[in-house]
């Protein structure tokens, strides 16, 4: 069986090599993975993360190989069951006319949900291309390589349409990296715009003026003064959106990530995955055992931050208004009221969109997001980086 699976990680683009996949299988006989209730899924998965993959920048592809070679990662509703692996089994993606899309109807949230409960209980076997039961290639709201205008996706790599409410498997994301060389300077000029200098600390730069004053009213004996160096005293709250359709834009929002790092001296910052909510991470690699709760970052840094948002705000428009309306886990309060609280906080904010301009008007979510940021929402362009960063000097 796992043969099969060293040859899916070995498509992913994941360089295992046949000793590591050997030092698996020992560690399998051995039993390192056993205990009274038997192996597991969620154990075997470690434990072949662990032998198989070297390098921590491909934990988010061998996530995406392993949830299709086994199908049943842990849920991210609270569903129960897992969904049958034969039942996703893709044959054909539905391309529809534009005409056939507007003639499917969409359900609303309570009824999406409760008819994915009442699916589970129903269904017995594999379904394709039909507009009911969880499967593939049709347009039912439940499953893969279809359309729906909005529903839940289960068992895809990733989106097509851009419009599912919920996504069934759990992902990790990667860091932005933060040290990425940049081809050109100008993302710096642009972020310039928001620096204040002041000399604060420790006296440890020669202030040359004043001791050749000091000295000359010395008559003659050396009296060197020093001051402290000046430093850009802007403080700016970083919050990034990570993962899923911002994948697209991760060679621009690294050069801006690394910019910032090397223009702001007082610069935090956080990860969130489309909305912010209850909590947010610094590490994706550890965002469900390292959470940070969004209101305890309130109280901890002051009005005086700058909050700059970096995401490209589309999504499920329940995602920002609904309660559980969150892809990934049931959230008690919609993402609209954590938004309100952190612009409330942090008077001087503003929204950076990698997303080209022209498309926001297509976006429903977008519209949602500009109006929660009293329409402070600029393209992650120079001028629209030139534009946020007038907005938060004054």
């Amino acid at each position: 069986m796992l043969i099969n699976f060293f040859y899916t990680l070995r498509a992913a683009k994941l360089r295992v090599s046949v000793t590591e996949y050997l030092s698996l299988l020992e560690a399998l006989r051995a039993g390192v993975i056993d205990d009274e209730g038997g192996p597991s899924v969620e154990r075997f998965y470690f434990l072949a993360r662990m032998a198989l993959v070297k390098d921590e920048t491909h934990f988010d592809k061998f996530d995406r190989a392993f949830a299709a070679y086994f199908k049943g990662v842990e849920l991210l509703t609270d569903f129960t069951q897992d969904v049958p692996l034969d039942w996703l089994r893709k044959t054909l993606e539905l391309e529809l006319t534009p005409e056939q899309k507007a003639e499917i109807e969409k359900m609303g949230w309570d009824e999406l949900m409760e008819t994915l409960k009442k699916r589970f209980e129903e269904q017995k076997e594999r379904h394709e291309g039909g507009n009911k039961m969880i499967g593939t290639g049709g347009t039912s709201p439940f499953g893969a390589y279809g359309y729906n205008p909005q529903g839940i996706r289960i068992g895809q790599a990733s989106g097509r349409n851009k419009s599912a409410v919920k996504v069934w498997d759990q992902r990790a994301f990667k860091d932005y990296d933060d040290t990425k060389e940049l081809g050109t300077r100008n993302i710096k000029l642009a972020l310039r715009r928001l620096r204040r200098f002041a000399r604060e600390g420790a006296a440890d730069e020669l202030d040359l003026d004043d001791t050749i004053h000091s000295t000359a009213a010395n008559a003659g004996l050396l009296d060197i003064k020093m001051v402290p160096e000046r430093h850009n005293k802007v403080k700016v709250l970083l919050l990034m959106d990570v993962g899923g359709t911002m994948d697209e834009h991760i060679h621009r929002v690294e050069e801006l990530f690394s910019a910032a790092k090397t223009e702001f001296k007082h610069l935090e910052f956080y990860y969130f995955h489309n909305c912010v909510y209850d909590f947010m991470w610094k590490n994706n690699r550890r965002r469900y055992s390292e959470k940070f709760a969004t209101q305890d970052l309130i109280r901890k840094y002051n009005r005086d931050y700058k909050l700059v948002f970096v995401g490209d705000a589309t999504m499920s428009p329940y995602e920002i208004v609904q309660p559980g309306g969150s892809v990934e886990y049931n959230n008690e309060e919609p993402g609209a009221v954590w938004l309100q609280r952190l612009t409330s906080a942090f008077p001087k904010f503003a929204w950076i969109n990698p997303e080209p301009q022209g498309v926001w008007q297509y976006r429903q979510s977008i519209a949602v997001v500009q109006q929660l940021m009293n329409q402070r929402m600029f393209p992650l362009t120079l001028a629209g980086l030139e534009g946020a960063m007038r907005l938060l000097s004054k």
